[in-house]
């Protein structure tokens, strides 16, 4: 059986890494090694960039999540795991065949997640970032999913309106106060408008749940992704939208997932 030999420059990677504060240091050399794919120049650029603080996922150009490679472009925001949560739940709430929309798609990573779980029979994704747009509309091209760009519910063709049985978003929740205490890879290097969620961190999310009441058909489920200490906050909106509130944990990742069902 023939071996690999290993990178020689691995482990004083490993090192620099380490040094770096990068917890996964063994794991994250092995992904820039591979990402340079035998160049020594491009190597030290992916190194250089990482060193300084980029995110891992705009450094290598994609996430993982829920099993599947996202690419995420530089300023977008990164698919997180917890959010698989969201797509769990989305997906056990939903018959197949769905009409569902992804609102603050970001990357498009929990549709692209959903497409396969729920087959639906039309699906769009919107974010109000150009950036995000483009992203997604990567992500998304093979599934055949329209991403379309603009606040919420706005860009969506109005005949949509009361026939949706799916709207999914992990909108922004971090209160304004919160961005400043967030690991410098996320307010340094993701766009603000991902991240932050107003006053009490749930000013996006009210609208959200305004719009939902009217976008779902009676029936149809809005699933986001919260805090643990904005949930019962949140529940008390949803009901108030005329959305019957849920909430779903995973203690173990850390997720929260809030889900109103449209009365009716």
């Amino acid at each position: 059986m023939t071996s690999v030999a290993p990178h020689p420059d691995r482990a004083a990677l490993v090192r620099r890494l380490r040094a770096a504060g990068c917890v996964f240091a063994e794991d994250e050399a092995e992904l820039l090694i591979a990402a340079a794919a035998g160049s020594a120049e491009a190597l030290a650029g992916l190194v250089e960039r990482r060193l300084a603080g980029h995110p891992l996922e705009h450094v290598l150009g994609w996430a993982e999540f829920c099993g599947l490679r996202v690419a995420v472009d530089p300023g977008v925001f990164v698919p997180r795991r917890r959010t698989a949560l969201l797509v769990a739940t989305a997906a056990r709430l939903t018959a197949p065949g769905p009409a569902m929309v992804e609102l603050c798609c970001g990357t498009g990573a929990a549709t692209l997640a959903l497409v396969p779980l729920v087959a639906p029979r039309w699906a769009a994704a919107v974010d109000v970032d150009p950036a995000a747009v483009a992203c997604a509309r990567r992500n998304l091209a093979g599934p055949g999913v329209p991403v379309y760009e603009g606040d919420l519910f706005d860009p969506l063709p109005r005949t949509w309106r009361g026939r949706l049985d799916l709207v999914v978003a992990n909108a922004p929740y971090v209160p304004t106060a919160a961005v400043a205490l967030l690991p410098p890879e996320a307010r340094l290097y993701e766009a603000p408008v991902a991240l932050d969620g107003g006053p009490d961190g749930l000013s996006v999310l009210r609208r959200v749940a305004a719009g939902a009441a009217h976008w779902l058909r009676p029936g149809g489920q809005l699933v986001v992704e919260s805090s643990g200490a904005q949930a019962a906050t949140l529940c008390a909106v949803l009901d108030g939208c005329g959305l019957a509130p849920t909430v779903v944990r995973d203690e173990e990742a850390g997720a929260v997932a809030v889900t109103g069902r449209r009365r009716g």
